[in-house]
């Protein structure tokens, strides 16, 4: 597949990205470039290759789910103007 510099000149206009020529032209040719890429990798037979997330293989670090970094809750309340157990208290501003 060949990517023509009108290809990219609209590609950039939904993008909104102003291009000179030059870079449309540059853009053409590196993207072509990625494309013939793609094309190769396509044409892998990859039949007996299982499916991966990443190139190398990572445990997913899992943990307890408790919390460790609780807040002492006497001491946030400690300067609030008011007060009402565990809450602060602050005026009403919705009727």
């Amino acid at each position: 597949m060949k990517l023509t510099v009108d290809q990219v000149r609209h590609v950039a206009l939904l993008a909104r990205l102003a291009l000179t020529p030059e870079e449309e032209r540059e853009l053409a040719a590196t993207l072509d470039q990625i494309l013939q890429h793609m094309e190769t990798l396509d044409r892998l037979d990859t039949t007996n290759v299982d499916p991966t997330a990443h190139i190398v293989a990572v445990d997913t670090p899992w943990r307890e789910d408790v919390v460790t970094n609780a807040a002492d809750t006497d001491a946030l309340l400690a300067n609030a103007p008011a007060r009402d157990d565990d809450l602060f208290l602050v005026p009403k501003i919705i009727d």
